[in-house]
């Protein structure tokens, strides 16, 4: 049956949009995939039950019990006990390096690799400040340490559970059987191993030497913005600049005058100030809290009330990939009332924020200074849209036997599933049963791990794969790659499909190369008549291997803006383990496969 031509334009419409939506952060993308389905829903590309099969996938189940579990964990004291006896203080920073990404990797194999890098990064900075070295030498390698270990198993990381997804669904390969646990393994453990060896040898001599975010705390060397406003009554009102001194406050520099919306950056020294000038500071964060005191003449708006109160203090925190605070302004998040918290300041690395502070859109990776009063840790823990830099977060202290049965029955769960005996689905579903009755989480916490854009994104990924797939644009675009690669031998196709896979996750997010990606490369052994399986792998592995950029994977977002890194530094490195990675995957699944 023919496919109307507007049908195929409007798909590949659609992946464009997607594309630069991503790509420039014109929105989330949870909210992209569902505009660009609900287009092709609206113009009968896609039928509603096609639309909402995705959301009855058994994978998207699967990883929501993950994250539960996952969580679960990490709010045991589990975890920080084992780290406690893994690290003592006496280790040199080779040894602390090799083991820290042997634990790491090691446990990301079987769980989330989120929390456990935000559980890892307070002992970094710890055993950092204890041997004067800096943490960006520790920081990256954890983020690729636990990476590198997520591509392991099945359940490492979300994308291999994704793509499983994906071919459960797919009809491609009706006779196509789901992966097992361990089809990662041939891949994944080498290159565990020699990622490991790499980033052991190469990572202190190529990493910048640059100072912890808790170091330049304490010593008031990290920038940020911050914005002041000239006060009632305050003896700055009808002064100029010069008058004013306010050009000579040490340690912050005046970028500009927002006055109603009028903007005044080209300020002369007869500049002269009025009640309710919003003054915006470049300034080192010792500083900012300096524009706290009652006879500087200036408020921080943001701040309000919370500058009264006598137990609060300073944090830093950083805002999570996962945070329902990313693209909301400031003033439409309410620190105060949600998070018991004020604004003080924003650090975001390498980009000018533009705009009155309280209208700033936020964005995963921004580094935040706070002022906190009691009740924020809680809060905060709870709505889980922080990695915590600068405290410590306290842990809940859970009875043995209830420790030995959380990660005693995750065990049993994912090696009843290895060995085929019980369907990973079955298996945590009991599992979690078992830890709402011994009460070790509440059942009313639960909701709050699961990652709702994650399962909506991996939904609405098979709902575009459907789009592509009837449309024939996957065939398109595989007949394209198979015209420029195949030529050179299958080896050289299996190269394509991962050169395009890795290089939109590492400028879009791992989640879309995969639903963009996975039809085109099943299209292609279709249309080669070639054995599916390492079609299918190489696209998880080059989608959930990405360390060239922090915005391409989690944990890299994670350590960004603590490790004082840029995208330069990622690259450096990066690109040398990607070039690592691809070249053992694709000879691997070569030997096994072809």
């Amino acid at each position: 049956m023919s496919v109307p031509a507007f049908d195929v334009i409007l798909v590949f419409l659609v992946l464009a949009f997607i594309l630069i939506s991503l790509y420039r952060e014109l929105m989330g993308a949870a909210f992209t995939f569902f505009i660009a389905v609900m287009v092709l829903g609206i113009f009968k590309v896609l039928t509603p039950s096609e639309i909402l099969a995705g959301f009855a996938n058994e994978q998207i189940a699967v990883i929501i019990m993950l994250l539960l579990l996952g969580d679960t964990i990490r709010q045991t004291s589990v975890i920080e006990a084992i780290f406690e006896k893994a690290f003592p203080r006496s280790m040199k920073y080779k040894g602390f390096l090799a083991r820290m990404m042997i634990w790491v990797g090691g446990f990301s194999a079987f769980l989330n690799n989120t929390p456990l890098v935000a559980v890892m990064m307070p002992y970094v900075h710890q055993w950092s400040r204890r041997h004067n070295i800096a943490p960006s030498k520790l920081l990256m390698p954890l983020s690729y340490a636990a990476i590198l270990g997520g591509c392991v198993t099945l359940i490492g990381t979300s994308t291999n559970l994704i793509v499983n997804g994906m071919v459960v669904d797919q009809e491609i390969f009706p006779d196509m059987p789901s992966l097992d646990m361990f089809d990662f393994f041939w891949v994944g453990f080498p290159m565990l191993i020699i990622g490991m060896v790499y980033l052991y040898f190469y990572s202190y001599r190529m990493l910048p030497d640059r100072k912890s975010v808790m170091e330049e705390y304490s010593n008031g060397e990290r920038k940020y913005l911050v914005e002041a406003e000239v006060r009632r009554n305050s003896h700055l009102v009808g002064m100029t600049l010069l008058e004013s001194e306010i050009r000579e406050m040490e340690g912050l520099s005046l970028i500009e005058i927002i006055r109603g919306n009028r903007v005044f950056q080209l300020l002369s020294d007869n500049f002269r100030l009025q009640e309710g000038d919003l003054l915006r500071f470049a300034g080192e964060n010792k500083n900012v809290v300096r524009l706290l005191s009652k006879n500087s003449g200036l408020t921080l708006p943001l701040v309000g009330m919370m500058s009264k109160l006598k137990k609060t203090q300073v944090i830093e925190v950083v805002v999570s990939h996962n945070s329902t605070l990313i693209t909301k302004t400031v003033k439409e998040v309410n620190f105060r009332g949600r998070y018991d918290a004020a604004l003080l300041a924003l650090h975001r690395n390498g980009e000018r924020v533009v705009g009155k502070m309280d209208e700033v859109k936020l964005k995963a990776g921004d580094v935040l200074m706070l002022l906190v009063g009691e009740a924020f840790m809680s809060r905060a823990e709870s709505e889980q849209d922080f990695y915590l830099i600068s405290k410590v977060r306290e842990f809940n202290r859970t009875e043995k036997y209830k420790v030995y049965t959380l990660l005693g029955g995750t065990l049993l769960a994912i090696l009843l599933s290895a060995v085929k005996l019980v369907p990973l689905f079955i298996g945590l579903f009991v599992v979690l049963v078992v830890v709402s009755a011994l009460k070790i989480v509440s059942p009313k916490d639960m909701p709050k791990s699961i990652d709702y854009n994650l399962a909506v994104i991996i939904a609405l990924s098979l709902a575009l794969g459907t789009a592509m797939i009837k449309t024939g644009v996957a065939d398109m675009i595989a007949d394209l790659i198979i015209s420029v690669f195949l030529p050179f031998g299958r080896v050289t196709l299996l190269f394509g499909i991962y050169l395009m896979t890795t290089v939109l996750a590492a400028y879009i997010t791992n989640k879309a190369s995969v639903a963009i990606v996975f039809p085109i490369s099943l299209t292609a052994a279709k249309t080669l008549g070639l054995d599916p399986e390492p079609f299918a792998l190489v696209v998880s592995f080059a989608a959930a291997a990405n360390f060239i950029t922090p915005i391409g994977y989690q944990t890299n977002l994670m350590v960004y803006g603590p490790g004082n890194y840029n995208f330069k530094d990622f690259f450096k490195i990066g690109f040398p383990l990607t070039i690592i990675y691809m070249v053992v995957t694709i000879t691997i699944l070569s030997l096994m496969y072809f």
